[in-house]
């Protein structure tokens, strides 16, 4: 924290499950029951066969390369992630589903090495092997001395948010919810007596007011709220209107960033009330690289987004999102020209300003910019 400012280093999916779970030291069953792959290895094969060989096992850091310096180069405040996998040793594959995720527990070095101060659990992967999956999961990151948002072994815990203490004192506040447009089944809510998920089932008035009273209920003078959304298909740039209405609702009743995740590739940055909405992070790591379609999207191209608000407005004072390139299962410098498309594309695709692509590669606000209305 500095001249008033906190910055918040956000991404998208963290699928640490799977393919990118066997390269690890000690990975977990690669049984898998989906329609065309029984064994996570083949993704590990996949993946190979477009990018080179892996040289597995593999340093707990691998999977995050160059995001790692860049943390350390550029110091966040704070560090969210959406942990979209369960991490368990269970064998209770969730019927109904057609894909799993699961990491080994003796594999989460691959977690902590990037110090994560959140863990966002309310997507629709962190119970794909039950409710005792879940269980697992939560004591394994509490154990880690891992805070975690968006599910709990009741609704209480589930909803209740991550609270970070700030030097001024005043908090950084995280509220997680799953939508079932994302592929959260209803069944995983939580309950008062049931572990599951923060869960939404539609993008109403309805849910939103409930979501604003929550806000209310917790947030002190001081405090930063992030708002931190599993909602939307995996692929396209275009953004319901009652996603965007949703999202506004949320920064009226008092969120200062509104962090949305789910689709594979970037989605539109919005301006609103000079909060930021990120209505789709993208995929930040997984085991894809080697799957043909959709390459349009180009869900190869990460980015590590690192959002500064004044601490005393909660005010958007500077976004920098930072390329970055899944090659071989690890993060990679993006090259220029990478660089470039990502630019182009999200500004295109921008909702109430420009972005500026810097001398370094880094993407930015062109200028400071307000937009309200749908």
């Amino acid at each position: 924290m500095s001249g008033g400012t906190v910055t918040l280093f956000v991404c998208g999916d963290v699928m640490l499950g799977r393919g990118v779970d066997q390269i690890l030291a000690r990975p977990g069953d690669p049984a898998l029951r989906e329609g065309y792959v029984t064994d996570a290895r083949s993704y590990v094969s996949m993946a190979e066969a477009v990018s080179g060989p892996i040289p597995a096992p593999v340093d707990p850091s691998w999977p995050w390369g160059e995001a790692l310096r860049l943390l350390e180069a550029n110091a966040p405040d704070v560090r969210i992630v959406n942990l979209e996998t369960s991490v368990t040793r269970s064998a209770a594959f969730e019927p109904g589903k057609a894909v799993h995720y699961r990491m080994a527990p003796a594999n989460l070095p691959a977690l902590t090495v990037a110090r994560p101060d959140v863990c966002v659990l309310a997507n629709n992967h962190v119970r794909d092997f039950g409710r005792a999956g879940l269980e697992e999961t939560l004591d394994v990151l509490h154990a880690a001395g891992l805070r975690t948002a968006g599910a709990g072994r009741s609704a209480e815990e589930a909803y209740a948010p991550a609270a970070l203490p700030l030097p001024h004192g005043g908090r950084v506040l995280v509220f997680a919810l799953g939508f079932r447009n994302s592929g959260i089944p209803p069944g995983w809510a939580s309950t008062a007596d049931l572990p599951g998920v923060a869960y939404a089932p539609e993008l109403s008035p309805a849910t939103a007011a409930a979501a604003v009273r929550h806000i209310r209920q917790v947030k002190r003078p001081g405090d930063l709220v992030v708002v931190s959304v599993h909602w939307g298909s995996n692929w396209g740039h275009a953004v319901p209107r009652d996603q965007r209405r949703f999202a506004h609702a949320l920064v009226d009743g008092g969120a200062d960033l509104v962090h949305g995740h789910s689709s594979h590739h970037p989605r539109p940055v919005e301006l609103y009330r000079d909060r930021l909405i990120l209505h789709g992070c993208g995929d930040f790591i997984d085991d894809y690289e080697g799957i043909p379609g959709y390459e349009e999207y180009r869900d190869d191209l990460r980015l590590a987004h690192l959002v500064t608000l004044a601490a005393d407005t909660g005010e958007l004072t500077d976004l920098r999102m930072l390329p970055l390139l899944a090659r071989r299962m690890r993060l990679e410098p993006a090259p220029p020209e990478d660089r470039a498309w990502l630019h182009a594309t999200l500004d295109r695709i921008a909702y109430g300003t420009r972005l500026a692509l810097t001398a370094d590669g880094t993407l930015t606000l062109a200028k400071p910019a307000s937009a309200g209305g749908a």
